[in-house]
């Protein structure tokens, strides 16, 4: 996993502008200590908090185009402020680019902006 974690990390850098690639490292790092804390798999904190905002730079009106184009339901509220489907467009993302296939971290990433009631360790992890 380590060769797949290094991929993710250097398309990641070619892909987020500076700030949201630093803020994805120390996103990740803190995801790590607190998976350590709490006994939550390491690997699967590291890993969604590099793809937590990896649809962030997107801009909206793609956000939009490419969660109409996957069929990624919409809200409204998600309609009139795209900026609102990073979360559900970089779950997407993590499946369809990075093939990640556990549903503990598409969750995690899904989740990490809205949160939910009876949020898994992980998901909670990377919500904060």
């Amino acid at each position: 996993m380590n060769k797949s974690l290094k991929n993710i990390t250097r398309d990641l850098k070619n892909t987020l502008d500076k700030e949201r690639y630093q803020h994805t490292l120390g996103v990740s790092y803190t995801a790590i200590c607190l998976a350590m804390k709490y006994e939550v798999s390491l690997e699967k904190a590291e890993i969604a908090g590099l793809l937590h905002d990896c649809a962030k730079c997107i801009p909206d009106e793609k956000k939009l185009k490419k969660c109409l184009d996957h069929n990624i339901s919409i809200n409204e509220t998600e309609k009139s402020q795209p900026y609102l489907l990073h979360a559900k467009l970089g779950a997407f993302i993590a499946m369809d680019k990075y093939e990640i296939q556990d549903k503990e971290i598409i969750n995690a990433i899904l989740k990490h902006t809205t949160g939910c009631c009876e949020m898994t360790m992980l998901e909670k992890i990377i919500f904060v």
